[in-house]
């Protein structure tokens, strides 16, 4: 039992020996063999299962590496969310049907300026693990689309929320992606700089002003 020891037990062999000696008797070695015996027969399972997957994965293998490819996603990941989703989005007319069908669409319920609530529902408890584990390794990628998004929204509505935007955000990638057969391309950290640049122009223009200077603006193109 002593040498069966892992990490730093390796070099305590000599007193796993003697904590193990007199401490096990026939009835206890016989239960310790019968654990042993399960957790083999287990480990063979599992690598008949995983070879089985291999097999069973081999039609989906380009789409599995162009999903392994965003942030966020590994090859399991990709796996388990195919096969909630399958690849052929042609059932979905855009990536809004997809995510209402996913049940991954954040609500936005709001009335009189006031937002009543933004749940979603239960829906495929399964993708929605596999997507929410991935948004989370994804939040984690620095320099990265949902890096940036994650961070922004965590911000002014909490970390939960900012993880459930960024599932749905990189549902719809999977989405388009799938669509079109294509790799993926990353938006950038400037993404919300550059589709909001008017406003952030005005507010910076306005910020300056407002400390007595005179601002012109020139296009650096």
């Amino acid at each position: 039992m002593a040498q069966m020891a892992r990490g730093k037990l390796k070099n305590k062999t000599e007193l796993l020996e003697k904590a193990l000696t007199g401490l096990i008797g026939p009835h206890q070695k016989m239960l310790l063999e019968t654990q042993l015996s399960h957790i083999e027969f287990l480990d063979e399972q599992i690598q008949k299962l995983g070879e089985e997957i291999v097999i069973r994965m081999r039609p989906f293998k380009k789409a599995i590496e162009a999903l392994d490819g965003i942030p966020g996603i590994s090859r399991i990941n990709a796996e388990q969310i195919l096969c909630e989703t399958g690849i052929d989005m042609s059932r979905f007319p855009t990536d809004k049907h997809f995510a209402s069908w996913a049940a991954l669409c954040p609500g936005n319920n709001e009335s009189g300026g006031k937002r009543k609530s933004g749940k979603t529902r239960k829906g495929n408890m399964t993708l929605k693990a596999a997507l929410t584990q991935a948004a989370i390794s994804a939040s984690r990628t620095k320099s990265t689309y949902f890096n940036t998004l994650y961070h922004r929204i965590a911000a002014r509505r909490g970390k939960n929320k900012a993880n459930i935007a960024v599932a749905h955000a990189i549902l719809v990638t999977i989405y388009h992606m799938l669509k079109e057969g294509s790799s993926y391309h990353d938006l950038g950290t400037n993404h919300f700089d550059e589709i909001n640049k008017e406003a952030i122009l005005k507010r910076s223009i306005k910020r300056i002003q407002s400390l007595g200077f005179i601002v012109t603006i020139e296009s650096a193109a």
